[in-house]
């Protein structure tokens, strides 16, 4: 190897260094210590952090015990959401996206603008919008259904409208961006497929199905998995909008987690909790990456 290639490869490496270091501090370090912490009896204002091995990751495996319920309903009303949310956040992102890309001249931006507006707000600001909306005795929606003539909705007290609560304010939340990712997508997709199918005589959906669907594939499967781990981390909505509530029914992993090592004190047994959560999420986007190219490369 020659001196001005080694100067070249030197030169383009120091390009990725400032990401290397951004990657090593805040991201992996803090997963090793992490690791680290979930194997020690770790309190949070203690000393003393006292080596207990897989005790943290029993308890939690362990019928009975404090641990096992809260990572049980954690994960079960944090799967809940998953499987409410992920699904509409993606087909109405695409519907979306597609609606967009329909509407001729400039003030197509507007409209791009206005639905990705509520994507760079806080959470909390996002809370009291929706407080407002949702509140049952003087809320936007229940007065609107009073003038309809229908009974007031507990949308933030009762099952399951707080299932459709958080799930509304999450689409209004976050669609835009997976519209916005959507819209790129479809922007790349040659037009000659379009004629040259319309040639043929396929209607609107043939073309949708054969065309649009397969183009865009790579971009539909990152929605997927980002929009699954975007759930998957769902705090700031049943924390601001419900606490958790009725009960526990929308008390999701997360806010058990931070409870676990804040109010709890016990940032050993919380780290455990906050590992196994980051595994499930690695094995669901695996298997969701499988069955989205498995039987493709099996083929090829």
């Amino acid at each position: 190897m020659t001196k001005s290639s080694l100067q070249s490869r030197f030169t383009s490496s120091l390009f990725i260094l400032p990401y290397l270091l951004s990657f090593c501090a805040f991201l992996l370090i803090p997963i090793l210590y992490g690791l680290y912490i979930s194997f020690h009896n770790f309190e949070l204002l203690s000393d003393s952090h006292e080596f207990v091995g897989l005790d943290n990751y029993v308890q939690i495996f362990t019928p009975g015990t404090y641990l096992f319920e809260q990572f049980t309903v954690g994960l079960w009303n944090t799967l809940q959401f998953v499987l409410y949310s992920v699904p509409l956040l993606v087909i109405l992102g695409l519907a979306l996206a597609m609606l967009l890309n329909a509407i001729p001249g400039r003030i197509r931006g507007l409209f791009r603008t206005f639905y990705f507006m509520p994507y760079a707000i806080s959470g909390s600001v996002m809370a009291v919008i929706w407080l407002m909306m949702f509140d049952t005795n003087a809320g936007f929606l229940n007065g609107l259904l009073a003038k309809l003539r229908v009974d007031p909705v507990a949308w933030l007290t009762d099952l399951p409208w707080v299932w459709v609560s958080l799930v509304l304010t999450t689409l209004w939340w976050t669609i835009g961006f997976n519209m916005i990712i959507f819209i790129n997508a479809l922007n790349e997709v040659p037009e000659d497929y379009y004629e040259a199918a319309s040639i043929d005589g396929a209607n609107a959906w043939r073309k949708f199905v054969n065309i649009t669907l397969p183009s865009i594939r790579p971009v539909m499967l990152f929605i997927i998995i980002t929009s699954t781990i975007a759930s998957f981390n769902v705090y700031a909505q049943p924390f601001l909008l419900t606490r958790g509530g009725p009960g526990d029914s929308t008390r999701v992993l997360l806010m058990n987690v931070l409870d676990e090592a804040f109010k709890g004190k016990q940032v050993g047994s919380a780290s455990a909790m906050a590992i196994l959560m980051a595994l499930i999420i690695i094995i669901i986007s695996a298997v969701q990456y499988k069955i989205a190219y498995g039987r493709k490369e099996e083929s090829a």
